[in-house]
């Protein structure tokens, strides 16, 4: 996939980079072969302590790594050392990386989607320096900011309304009682919106939880700057505008509001988080299944539709020669 797109060194660097840390957790041959050498000394038995070359590898290996995990040559073949060379673990912002395809077409590879989505996901440019073809006078940036943002094309609502359909299949893999849109016109104010994407029955301690879903960037101006000194700043103001709009209605009908908001990079908010947490802990009983394990599948699938949705608005814009 990566072989097709012209990697800068900035983005190769990130790459390299943990999944957790917004990389790809692909590894540099010149900054793993030390590790790998010793670590296939230690398994094979075949290593000794006066081995020139595991001597090196050791030397090579401790200019890498804190003085703290510096190891000595003995160690090496007692212990996995391997482990010290492995990328961090998965954090949920890039699941989408590991998941596995759902049975949703929109799941399935499809041409140029999944490189245009990495070439996002790594910071290359993804404008081909053209104007948004619906709206008139407006430039691509770099960063996709716009094509994710725009709302001409439909592609906005068509990743809302994706990115519901998931997380009510997930309630509904639950067993849990759960509709969707509920809410309309049953407010005296503002008759015409539905406070609830996703209704659940007996949700809060036998009242019904409203889930109302929002997707916000962290590239916005409003934002921007607390996002780049706190992770999650957009979801955390997405949440909050949405218990400010919907709260007052969501208690109107008997229902606790509860707004799971992400962020355009698949930074979840803090409510989005336990209601989660809750909900795998249901599938986990019906799959027999670790929790661990469902709460890794459930950001994975949530945000290879999300990611993929905004993969597909950026090519939506591109010119036909691009």
């Amino acid at each position: 996939m990566c072989s097709a797109i012209n990697v800068t060194n900035d983005a190769w660097s990130q790459a390299q980079l943990g999944l957790k840390f917004g990389g790809l957790g692909l590894r540099s041959l010149s900054h793993h072969a030390a590790a790998a050498f010793i670590a296939s000394l230690s398994f094979s038995g075949f290593g000794t302590a006066d081995n020139i070359h595991l001597k090196q590898a050791v030397a090579m290996l401790n200019t890498q790594v804190s003085p703290f995990n510096a190891i000595a040559v003995n160690s090496a073949l007692e212990s996995p050392i391997h482990q010290k060379s492995s990328p961090p673990v998965s954090g949920c912002s890039s699941c989408f990386l590991l998941a596995i395809s759902g049975p949703f077409p929109w799941f399935g590879l499809a041409p140029g989607v999944d490189q245009m989505a990495i070439r996002w996901w790594l910071g290359l440019d993804t404008s081909g320096r053209s104007m948004c073809p619906f709206c008139p006078d407006t430039a691509l940036d770099p960063l996709g900011h716009h094509a994710v943002t725009c709302r001409h094309g439909g592609d906005v609502v068509t990743r809302h309304n994706r990115l519901r359909d998931e997380v009510f299949d997930l309630f509904r893999r639950a067993h849990l009682s759960v509709s969707v849109e509920r809410g309309h016109g049953l407010t005296r104010d503002l008759a015409h919106t539905r406070p609830a994407d996703i209704l659940i029955a007996g949700w809060d301690r036998g009242k019904p939880a409203a889930l109302d879903l929002t997707i916000t960037s962290p590239l916005c101006s409003v934002i921007l700057g607390e996002s780049c000194y706190q992770a999650g700043a957009a979801a955390l103001a997405a949440e909050t505008r949405k218990l400010h709009s919907n709260g007052p209605k969501c208690q109107e009908l008997g229902w606790s509001c509860i707004p799971l908001a992400v962020e355009t990079y698949g930074n979840w908010g803090k409510q989005a988080h336990d209601t989660f947490s809750r909900l795998a802990s249901f599938l986990a009983i019906h799959q027999s299944s670790p929790k661990a394990v469902v709460v890794a599948e459930i950001y994975g699938q949530l945000n290879v539709v999300l990611v993929r949705s905004i993969a597909r608005a950026i090519l939506a814009r591109e010119l036909p020669h691009s």
